[in-house]
């Protein structure tokens, strides 16, 4: 099985250094050298083993903290199409290979064993997941009246390729970052395998760190319970209850609670390890500051802001429904990303915060990064480098859940 990426899109012209000999579809043969196409192109490797085609300039993390750009090196097949906004760029590449990248890009190939097994079966199992069951596309929700927004980001249709490269799919970022033995023997090990529920393919979601609870999936998304993606807490063992107040506002032990500098340098990759208050974090607005993203972010004028209000929480404590009052009017945002979006030039690490009204400004007191929903990337590695087996950390994550081909 091919997977077909999304590497580039509306591009007047794509500069390409090839490595290695290609061979488009009328037997014309590109050897090694850099190249600008204009036109609409398949160019398959001689050897799909040692060729491979870079391109720069390619934008990874789109609209979030760590958004850059990078040149990026892949193997496969290279596909140009032609569309309205120009050009579109598409890697084809083997299923196996693919996963491969995702597992090395997503987290560090340096990763312990068992975690890089355990995200090659969710990874695989998440590409696979529509062609059982089709999941929503696209941008979905409904504005009730002109105070709220209730908006959710499901899996968007890519009508020209099968997944995008980005977080907002999987990172795939080709043979750009280096891949480990450990990599390649995670995806060996666990060719073919995938996560199911009742024998079905799972939507197996998954985020950066939970923040010591994981999210259920109707939080993030709409109204569904489905049961591998309800809330568990990240630890062995929970000792009490906690309001989401109490929770976030401390710190308690959880796998993701971790700050081991050699395992999150073997677990993240470089441009995430300038993230360290993954855990518990803080950002603090002033009432304009807030009222200038409520209007850039949702085109709302509120006047500066007198009073944010969480209305409803998940049991991560993420907010789900946030009351935003200014001196002019208030809005309603929901679900958890709208609201990340709305109250940062990026996002937010997550919507699992308390607010403290200080004077002249508004202090939010964060716990987690992503959504929360699914396997928690940094716990996850914490119980690899615990000596748990990868099977162990899905049945924690996705209960009720077994591993198959």
């Amino acid at each position: 099985m091919n997977v077909s990426v999304g590497l580039l899109e509306g591009q007047a012209a794509v500069e390409v250094d090839l490595t290695g000999t290609f061979t488009d579809t009328n037997g014309k043969t590109y050897r090694p050298g850099r190249y600008s196409l204009t036109s609409e192109l398949t160019l398959n490797p001689s050897d799909p083993a040692s060729c491979a085609f870079a391109l720069d300039d390619i934008t990874i993390g789109i609209g979030f903290h760590w958004e850059r750009k990078e040149r990026q090196v892949f193997r496969g097949a290279l596909r140009l199409i032609k569309r309205a906004a120009g050009l579109t760029v598409i890697n084809d590449v083997p299923l196996e290979d693919y996963v491969t990248s995702v597992i090395s890009s997503e987290m560090s190939a340096s990763c312990p064993l068992e975690m890089l097994k355990a995200h090659a079966v969710i990874s695989r199992s998440w590409l696979r997941f529509p062609k059982d069951k089709p999941a929503p596309v696209g941008k979905a929700g409904k504005t009730f009246d002109s105070h709220e927004i209730l908006r959710w980001y499901g899996r968007e249709a890519h009508p020209d390729f099968d997944v995008c490269a980005d977080d907002h799919c999987q990172r795939y970022q080709g043979i750009t970052k280096a891949f480990s033995p450990a990599a390649a023997a995670a995806v060996r090990a666990t060719a073919g395998e995938f996560l199911r529920y009742r024998g079905v393919i799972c939507d197996a979601r998954f985020s950066k760190c939970c923040g010591g609870i994981t999210e259920r999936y109707s939080t993030a998304w709409e109204d569904e319970a489905i049961p591998y993606l309800e809330s568990i807490y990240d630890g062995p063992t929970q000792s009490g209850f906690h309001s989401p107040e109490t929770w976030i506002r401390s710190s308690p032990p959880a796998y993701c609670n971790t700050d081991d500098a050699d395992l999150l340098s073997r677990v993240l990759p470089g441009f995430d390890q300038e993230t360290r208050d993954f855990y518990r974090w803080q950002v603090a607005y002033t009432p304009e500051e807030l009222a200038d993203l409520i209007s850039m972010r949702l085109g709302a004028d509120l006047g500066p802001i007198r009073e944010i209000a969480a209305l409803a929480r998940g049991p991560s404590g993420r907010i789900y429904r946030l009351k935003v009052i200014g001196e002019r009017d208030y809005i309603i945002i929901g679900k958890e990303l709208e609201i990340r979006r709305a109250l940062s030039r990026t996002h937010l690490y997550s919507s699992a915060f308390v607010v403290d009204k200080e004077v002249g400004r508004f202090v939010l007191h964060g716990a987690g990064w992503g959504h929360g929903v699914g396997l928690c990337q940094i716990g996850a590695a914490a119980m690899a480098n615990e000596g748990q087996t990868y099977t162990a950390i899905l049945q924690h994550y996705y209960r009720r859940t077994t591993v198959s081909a």
